[in-house]
């Protein structure tokens, strides 16, 4: 009899969310059927785009059912096995959510990837070499398709997919800047990342001093741009972007709570003749196998950088995200299960 501990979405939120929209509650887990396995979850991921999952409203996925284990990708251990592909002691990716355990039904093709821990460790195939860093190598590759000598720039650069974004992009022989919220996530983004330079968004409260910074910082304009914030950081990259330049969307933070994000100026997108892309990784599922390739070996072997903020046991998790949506967290915001 194995005793689970899961976070359920106990009611959806209105404006920001707060830690009374979750519940957590425990569960006797039955015996496990044929082809199905138990894993442990050593790690849970915490990403932003939970925060839209929590609302009713239309959006590119179904919304996090109530009273349901909260969506979320894990990664852990086979401890029992009924199906003939996966052993006991196996090292496992999916999307378990926010529980200790998960049983999974393995013979459905895809819900559960084994992983090899050797050069790359556990953690790491929820940020750098998962989805994270998918996001970022799509986002950059297939949409903003920089060349070498270009300027690409990335906002939330200290985060799990921004830091990405910026490493590849230098990989790619671009010039890389990043947008970032204090001055020691800038110099975490510049010191070990290797941006070429990181602009603290906080020390620029308007459209006029932002725009000045990145001026300073992009002195060739800018090609192509890794979106993940919104509002004043859009309008501001607008005004320096180069004639066919790129933006590839990813998230928009500023807005996750339903605040309205206006542009100030979009007919820069028919001056500049910009190409503007909303894009969801996993509607490029063709595209994993290369971007976990490059990336897996770009991090075995200490060329592509990520930090992690570890949060301990899963009660901590509504917190951690709550920080999350903040920018309290600094790289990878993950909970630790075991």
């Amino acid at each position: 009899m194995t005793v689970n501990q899961q976070i359920q979405l106990a009611s959806r939120p209105t404006g920001e969310p707060t830690a009374d929209n979750f519940r957590l509650v425990q569960e006797t887990l039955p015996d496990l059927q044929d082809g199905q396995v138990l894993v442990k979850h050593h790690w849970l991921s915490l990403d932003p785009y939970m925060r839209g999952r929590m609302n009713d409203g239309k959006s590119y996925a179904q919304p996090q059912p109530l009273d349901a284990v909260m969506i979320g990708g894990t990664a852990g251990e086979v401890v029992a096995s009924k199906n003939p592909h996966f052993a006991v002691g196996d090292k496992v990716v999916g999307m378990g959510g926010w529980q200790q355990y998960a049983i999974v039904d393995a013979s459905q093709r895809g819900v559960l990837q084994k992983v090899d821990t050797t050069h790359v460790p556990l953690s790491a195939y929820l940020g750098a070499v998962g989805m994270p860093g998918a996001t970022a190598w799509v986002g950059l590759t297939d949409i903003i398709a920089p060349k070498a000598g270009e300027t690409v720039v990335v906002s939330a650069a200290s985060g799990a997919v921004g830091s990405a974004v910026g490493q590849l992009a230098k990989v790619r022989g671009c010039r890389a800047v990043g947008l970032a919220g204090g001055p020691d996530k800038c110099a975490y983004v510049v010191n070990e990342l290797g941006f070429d330079a990181c602009i603290d968004y906080k020390q620029h409260p308007d459209l006029r001093s932002l725009s000045k910074a990145l001026k300073e910082a992009c002195p060739d304009g800018i090609d192509g741009y890794f979106e993940n914030v919104g509002g004043m950081i859009l309008d501001a990259v607008m005004l320096r972007m180069n004639a066919f330049g790129r933006i590839a969307f990813c998230g928009m933070i500023s807005g996750y709570s339903g605040e309205p994000i206006p542009m100030t100026n979009p007919s820069l997108i028919l001056v500049s003749r910009l190409k503007l892309q909303g894009f969801i990784v996993s509607e490029h599922m063709g595209l994993w196998p290369a971007a976990l390739k490059e990336l897996g070996g770009l991090v075995a072997t200490g060329k592509l950088k990520y930090r992690e903020s570890v949060a301990e046991g899963l009660a901590a998790a509504p917190e951690a995200f709550l920080g999350l949506l903040k920018g309290r967290n600094f790289g990878k915001q993950l909970v630790k299960l075991a």
